[in-house]
């Protein structure tokens, strides 16, 4: 298995010297040897410089995706123990461990799989058919570190829905793995509770990567109007009305999400002054701009506009009309927090949108801050597709 040998073209390999993990079908010259999809393979560059040892798949554009560097390391049991230590040591160190990732595929290199821990609960997503193979060791080293800490886990659910899988000839999954538990997990994070669905919401239930973010914006909502757009299960909208807002609405498309962040907000006590919308935002904005309605405080949380490179410029004119119409609700000298989860939509890309924006509706910027996503979710500097959270809070002042 491990003794086929591919050999990358002269030239090519960029991504992997640079210090990323993927290899594509179209940089490979030859390959020595049979590897079946899913096998380790030896990577070696033009010249026969051993590059690494990576999972193979002949199915997928990202060919092979590397495990380890050392030509000598073994893929084996301790190797994949060691990995996943590293990973939870990482996290204790570094984030509130009571709901976070705790497996961030290639970030922590374990490509292409993804581990989220909700309370006492593990949600497993694994989107490559190399790393599906590990899938039972990993968790079970995991349930393992986590024990140690005196953690106890009482299931795991498997989120392998996402259409991704696909393009690796790997069938959609979902379901328990081992015993049955409810599904909607009650966790608490920023002293906010939630009940997260982990089989019916999106992706593995919760967004964890604006943890810290949604913290961020509630030293600016005590006594504030607020308006939490894209609100999902009401993160955001949540953490408003917990830090003293006067009122809060947010708003969603999905009437699932809006159900449960109804729930959310009676979770917490905060039924009466956070309320929930299920509308359409883009159509919603200028009706409220129509009425003269103004907050204090507007949020914008909005799903990927793009998930390839084809259509950032359709993503680029949604950011500037959200961003436009949310600038224009905003009273002289209040709030504006902006994300953009795409990481196709670059940092740099998405500050000029902004500043776009903000100059067609005659407004200036003052920037309170700059973040991204919570460091359970590391960004690893070569592998640029593990950078996708930016999230701004400005101050909005009129152009006077």
């Amino acid at each position: 298995m491990e003794h086929t040998v591919i050999t990358l073209k002269k030239g090519e390999g960029r991504t992997l010297k640079s210090g990323g993990m993927w290899v594509y079908d179209n940089e490979i010259e030859s390959v020595m040897g049979h590897a079946a999809d899913g096998d380790i393979v030896a990577v070696h560059d033009f010249d026969g410089y051993p590059m690494g040892k990576g999972f193979f798949n002949s199915n997928s554009k990202i060919r092979i995706r590397l495990m380890a560097r050392n030509k000598a390391q073994e893929i084996d049991r301790d190797f994949i123990k060691m990995r996943v230590r590293h990973a939870w040591e990482y996290r204790k160190k570094t984030v509130d461990t009571s709901s976070c990732r705790v497996i961030f595929g290639e970030a922590d290199w374990l490509p292409g799989l993804v581990v989220d821990k909700f309370s006492d609960v593990l949600v497993v997503q694994s989107l490559a058919l190399g790393i599906d193979r590990f899938k039972e060791w990993i968790l079970a080293d995991l349930k393992e570190c986590m024990a140690e800490d005196g953690i106890q886990i009482r299931g795991v659910y498997e989120r392998s829905d996402a259409k991704v899988r696909r393009q690796e000839g790997m069938e959609l999954k979902k379901g328990f793995l081992g015993p049955e538990f409810s599904t909607k997990v009650e966790i608490e994070e920023n002293g906010v509770r939630y009940l997260v669905d982990v089989a019916e919401g999106q992706k593995t239930g919760y967004f964890l990567d604006q943890k810290y973010n949604r913290k961020a914006i509630q030293r600016l909502c005590k006594d504030a109007k607020v308006l939490d757009c894209f609100t999902h299960t009401g993160s955001f909208a949540l953490n408003a009305g917990i830090a003293g807002a006067s009122s809060v609405l947010g708003v969603d498309a999905s009437q699932l999400a809006v159900r449960q962040a109804q729930e959310n907000a009676a979770l917490n006590g905060l039924t009466g002054r956070v309320t929930f919308l299920c509308r359409d935002v883009f159509e919603l904005l200028p009706e409220l701009e129509r009425q003269g309605e103004t907050f204090d405080v507007v949020v914008l949380d909005p799903p990927a506009f793009t998930k390839s490179r084809n259509s950032v410029k359709n993503a680029v004119k949604g950011y500037r009309e959200i961003n436009l119409r949310a600038m224009k609700l905003v009273r002289d000298g209040g709030y504006l927090a902006t994300c953009s989860c795409s990481h196709f939509m670059d940092a740099d890309l998405f500050a000029k949108t902004i500043h776009q924006a903000a100059a067609n509706v005659h407004r200036r910027l003052r920037q309170v801050e700059f973040r991204t996503q919570a460091p359970d979710h590391p960004i690893l500097w070569a592998a640029e597709e593990s950078y996708y959270l930016k999230f701004y809070i400005f101050q909005v002042c009129l152009d006077l």
